[in-house]
Parts: C-alpha cells; sequence; structure tokens
C-alpha cells in the first residue's frame, strides 16, 4: 500500500476531476449505490476534541478515514485535523493507498462547497466572502482562484493580524476585510458567502439576498452553529447530506428548520434551483464524499 504525505494526497486530487468525480458519486450515493453509514464520533475521556471513524463502499471502491479534531489545537500551534483515509479496490478487497486525512478533509470540503457555486448559482461567481481563517478556508482559497481566476476573494477574521496572516499564507489577491469597500455590510458586494469556523454561536445572521449564496461548512455538531436563523428562514435550503444533517447541522437544529423544507444537493445537478430567492447550502461532509476523493486518486470516475 502506498503512503502518501500531505503534498503527494493533494497531487492526486486536482479541483476539477475532484469535483467532476464527487458530483457523479453525489448521484450513486442519492441512488443507494454507495454504502454510508453515519459517522462515529468518540470523545477521549476529559478531552475536548473528538474522534471521528467514517467508513463507505461502492461497488469499485471503499474507504475508511479515522481522523481526529481538536478545536483547541491552536493554542498549543498544532492542526485541528489529523488523520488518514484508507482506499481499496471493492473488487478484490486490496488496500491501495493511504492519504493524508487532513489534506483530503479540506479538499473534498471545499470541493462541495464548490459543486454548490456550480449549480446553486445561475452565473459564474465574480466575489466572494470568507469568513474564517483557518485550514478550510486556505483550501476554498486556493480552489476559488484555480477554478474562477478573476474572482475577488475578500477574507473577515477574528483580527486584523489574523487576515493579515491569512492572505501572507495563502495569495495576494486576497482582500481584507477592513480593506472592503463597503464595511458593515459583508454580502452587498459578493455573491458567495463562504462560513468555515467552528463557531458555537451564528456569526453570519443577515437576511437572505436574491442571487448571494450563503455557504456554512465549519459546524459539523448539534452545539455548533455559524449560520443564524434570520438567514435561514428566508432562504431556500440544501445540504450535502440529508441523512447525517438532521443529527449533525447545528445551524439548521437550533433554528428549527422544517426538515420538509431542506433539499439534498444532489438534487440541485439534475434541477436547477428558483433563481428568484435566497439560497443557503449547508455541509456536514460524510464518507461518501471522501469515497469521492479515493476514487480521483485511484482514477475511478464511477463505478467500475
Amino acid at each position: 500500500m502506498d503512503i502518501l504525505n500531505a503534498g503527494q494526497t493533494a497531487s492526486r486530487l486536482p479541483w476539477t476531476p475532484l469535483i467532476e468525480t464527487l458530483e457523479a458519486t453525489m448521484l450513486d450515493y442519492a441512488a443507494g449505490r454507495i454504502l454510508c453509514p453515519e459517522r462515529q464520533a468518540l470523545t477521549p475521556p476529559g478531552r475536548e476534541g473528538v474522534m471521528l471513524s467514517m467508513p463507505s463502499a461502492a461497488a469499485d471502491v471503499f474507504c475508511h478515514k479515522l481522523v481526529t479534531v481538536y478545536p483547541g489545537n491552536a493554542t498549543r500551534n498544532l492542526p485541528a485535523i489529523h488523520g488518514v483515509v484508507t482506499c481499496g479496490d471493492a473488487r478484490d478487497g486490496r488496500t491501495i493507498l493511504s492519504l493524508d486525512g487532513p489534506t483530503v478533509t479540506a479538499r473534498r470540503t471545499a470541493a462541495v462547497t464548490f459543486v454548490a457555486i456550480r449549480r446553486l448559482l445561475p452565473a459564474p461567481p465574480r466575489s466572494a466572502l470568507l469568513i474564517g481563517t483557518g485550514v478550510q478556508a486556505r483550501a476554498h482559497v486556493e480552489g476559488l482562484f484555480a477554478l474562477w481566476p478573476d474572482i475577488r476573494v475578500t477574507v473577515q477574521g477574528r483580527s486584523v493580524e489574523r487576515e493579515s496572516a491569512f492572505r501572507a499564507a495563502t495569495d495576494s489577491r486576497v482582500v481584507l476585510s477592513h480593506e472592503a469597500v463597503e464595511p458593515g455590510q459583508p454580502d452587498a458586494a459578493h455573491d458567495v458567502v463562504i462560513i468555515a469556523t467552528t463557531a458555537r454561536e451564528p456569526v453570519y445572521d443577515l437576511p437572505g439576498r436574491v442571487g448571494v449564496l450563503v455557504v456554512g461548512l465549519g459546524a459539523f455538531r448539534p452545539d455548533m452553529a455559524e449560520i443564524g436563523p434570520a438567514t435561514l428562514e428566508s432562504s431556500a435550503i440544501y445540504v450535502d447530506d440529508l441523512h447525517g444533517a438532521p443529527s449533525e447541522a447545528g445551524d439548521l437544529i437550533q433554528a428549527g428548520i422544517d426538515w420538509n423544507r431542506v433539499s439534498p444537493l444532489a438534487s440541485a445537478l439534475d434541477a436547477p434551483p428558483d433563481s428568484r430567492v435566497p439560497i443557503v447550502c449547508k455541509t456536514v461532509g460524510c464518507a461518501a464524499w471522501d469515497l469521492a476523493a479515493c476514487r480521483t486518486a485511484l482514477g475511478f470516475s464511477s463505478t467500475q
């Protein structure tokens, strides 16, 4: 079995093939061609972190992701996420690749956002507001500029110092929030708002606006929330995983959203959304998206 480090893993997951394979995998998952149980979460006694076990299998590929998420690791000067993704051939049971878990998580999570942008916006994005300055935000910056080279990306962090450090570590084209044209109106100049934080209380709660897509991806537990009720109640809502979201999407749970009005993102692959209403896409992730990454890394674009 080949064991790939972070850089090698990223090179096996180029954005366009990853997104295209992810869309095909979303359709497979929706059609029941992929087995993907809800992730198992285990919190070590007396610790704030969580260990996540996420298996998934299709007729061509199986995978298992084992990662830890420790939000407090920033105070230790350590990444919040550690772990590995094992990829195998479902036809003969061989384990073939071990991918870097944080890299897979960052790139496939960003790829889900990019599927939402491609499918839920009526036109390519011109400007994006990115709330957050962590690993997920960095992957999004890389992908946004790779896929839409002329896009304007503004980052909003907890301080000017964090924003400046983020730009220095990612791309000089990133605009800092205090440099924005219309401070105090964070979505006025943007057609995409991407929220990548580990917040426990909403950091974005503006009423939805037609033509603006809001994507929340950092909150993955019932006690976490990034998007507030004012945004959610005024928008059509899509989720990446309609099976896992009711127990994991804290934003929607805390806002008391009626799940009967929530649509799976896969449905937008066949039927474009109503462009006359604001749209929110909430993503919680699932092992099927890791399987899409394994398919991409192995060169399997669809069930074989």
